[in-house]
């Protein structure tokens, strides 16, 4: 970015679990080619696109050209944008919606993304299970992660033809670190 006097960088607001379809990637990138460096980091410790330089007198512009596509993200000092996993929508091991919670809290708190209300850098995170994969425990102020309820349950029956049927030595205690 040649004029680095004037290297401003915008946050844009990710769609829960980072799904994107390739025309609204492209509509983003419109955006910010006509507007910006075209310089982009997928994505922030929060999820955010983040789009790298651009000059003053086109952050207004710029605004107004993702309006119809995604909101800003948070930055600064205030709350940041909440991240999460994909829980459901391609995890069998969610054990809560964590695209529905992370929209609930996101809209909940849309004000305080863009005006600070909150402690320096305050950040949710929703892990869907114990597995922690968005690093919430890591990454966050606020983590959510999903447990389950009540005593595990084991179908023994499926066990025992799992076991009769396959190579428990190799499959199960030969793949044992302990």
């Amino acid at each position: 970015f040649p004029e680095v006097a004037e290297f401003h960088t915008l946050r844009v607001n990710h769609p829960s679990a980072w799904f994107y379809t390739s025309d609204a990637l492209r509509s983003l990138c419109d955006v910010w080619d006509k507007h910006g460096s075209g310089l982009t980091n997928m994505h922030g410790s929060t999820g955010d696109i983040i789009f790298l330089g651009c000059k003053t007198e086109e952050l207004e512009p710029t605004f107004e050209g993702l309006t119809n596509i995604f909101d800003l993200g948070g930055s600064g000092s205030d709350m940041r944008t909440p991240s999460r996993c994909v829980g459901p929508a391609r995890c069998e091991w969610a054990c809560y919606d964590t695209l529905a919670a992370c929209y609930d809290i996101t809209h909940n708190f849309q004000d305080e993304l863009h005006r600070p209300m909150f402690p320096y850098k305050y950040k949710f995170k929703f892990a869907g299970c114990p597995n922690d994969c968005v690093a919430s425990v890591a990454r966050s102020d606020m983590s959510i992660i999903g447990t389950w309820k009540d005593d595990i349950q084991i179908d023994q029956k499926e066990v025992q033809a799992y076991a009769k049927n396959g190579d428990v030595q190799k499959e199960i205690c030969n793949m044992c670190p302990s």
